[in-house]
């Protein structure tokens, strides 16, 4: 035992002599989407920070075709290779399957139904029906027109996710509330096509919606909002804070938009109501520190969501005075009771149809 244990010790000092090559691979997005892409590249950013001897190295891919040759490359050259994005799955499980010697970390790819995961592979995927949630009863809440827009990119699992949890969330406040607020939703066919986007949240907004949460490119979402936003104001497109907030309680109503997977208040403030929060930084971290540290590498397939503080809202730094305590409050409650167990968010529309919160009693 003893012998084992000095094995281990001489294993971890080897390994914090020499340090870790970690190469992420972006899906088709790229860097610079204020998405997953950021937000896996600050988890690595954090390791390279916090962990010794990281290095790391980026790979970006413009198209699915990018997806093998980047990847390989990656596996070639590096010790931990990062893969991101639900498209990589198929391409992940055979390039690591490949090569057993490499550890290879997938952020918002899961397995296929009886799909074996390589011990060389670790898999995070997360609750995005639960951030959804919350964030469809905060816009039911604040919605003046009673009709609130979901855009997605692509109906993959993640994305439907998000749609399901939004669509639960004003469910549960029209059931609670006693209320008629309807969602419109739509799908764009791509994660990249700005145009697209805008075109489909400028007709959201004209067919009543005035609050849209965007599973899609933000900034084409944010575009539409200031454009229909500003002349329901009377104020220029690049307005400050204070002007958007004294004409919004001087209107009683605005056009806001809700942002997806990482902090994106800061994008427009004032315009931007609140944003998911997915922590794909912290699983990436999380990856890459099994990697360096754990004798055995945490392999397998890991959901993250509230409970493990992988789900969650921004603390809306730019918004908060325009929604009433009354609502926060609320939102405080319900996110302890998906916590704890006690709602269990529809993934699914077979789900979304039986989802009963007639047992809820909000104490306030």
């Amino acid at each position: 035992m003893k012998k084992v244990f000095v094995l281990l010790i001489a294993l971890i000092m080897f390994v914090n002599m020499f340090g870790l090559k970690v190469i992420m691979v972006t899906d088709a997005g790229g860097l610079g989407d204020k998405s997953f892409n950021d937000g896996t590249w600050a988890g690595v950013q954090m390791a390279v920070e916090r962990l010794p001897n990281i290095e790391a190295e980026i790979l970006i891919s413009k198209e699915q075709t990018d997806y093998v040759p980047n990847l390989t490359n990656a596996a070639q050259r590096g010790d931990v290779v990062i893969g991101v994005g639900f498209m990589m799955a198929d391409v992940l499980f055979n390039i690591a399957m490949q090569y057993p010697d490499t550890f290879f970390i997938g952020i918002d790819i899961e397995p296929s139904l009886n799909q074996v995961i390589p011990s060389n592979l670790a898999l995070y995927t997360f609750k995005e029906e639960e951030g959804g949630f919350l964030l469809g009863y905060l816009a039911a809440s604040m919605t003046i027109t009673n009709t609130v827009g979901f855009i997605g990119g692509l109906e993959i699992p993640p994305v439907k996710r998000y749609e399901m949890g939004y669509r639960s969330g004003v469910k549960a406040f029209n059931e609670i509330k006693g209320k008629n607020v309807t969602v419109i939703t739509g799908y764009v066919g791509s994660f990249t096509d700005s145009s697209k986007t805008k075109q489909i949240a400028l007709s959201h907004y004209n067919h009543g919606a005035d609050i849209i949460f965007t599973g899609v490119t933000t900034a084409a979402v944010i575009d539409a909002a200031k454009e229909v936003g500003s002349s329901f104001y009377g104020l220029p497109n690049n307005a400050s804070l204070n002007q958007i907030i004294d004409k919004y309680f001087e209107k009683g109503r605005g056009y806001f938009v809700i942002g997806y997977d990482m902090d994106q208040d800061y994008m427009a403030p004032g315009y931007v109501l609140t944003s998911s929060r997915k922590k794909v930084d912290v699983a990436a971290f999380e990856g890459i520190r099994s990697a360096l540290y754990d004798r055995n590498f945490n392999y397998g397939h890991h959901v993250l969501g509230i409970e493990d503080g992988g789900m969650g809202i921004s603390p809306m730094k730019y918004t908060k005075g325009m929604v009433p305590n009354e609502v926060i409050a609320e939102l405080v409650f319900l996110e302890k009771l998906v916590k704890d167990g006690e709602i269990n968010i529809p993934k699914n529309e077979t789900e979304l149809g039986s989802f009963d919160v007639s047992f809820i009693n909000i104490p306030f």
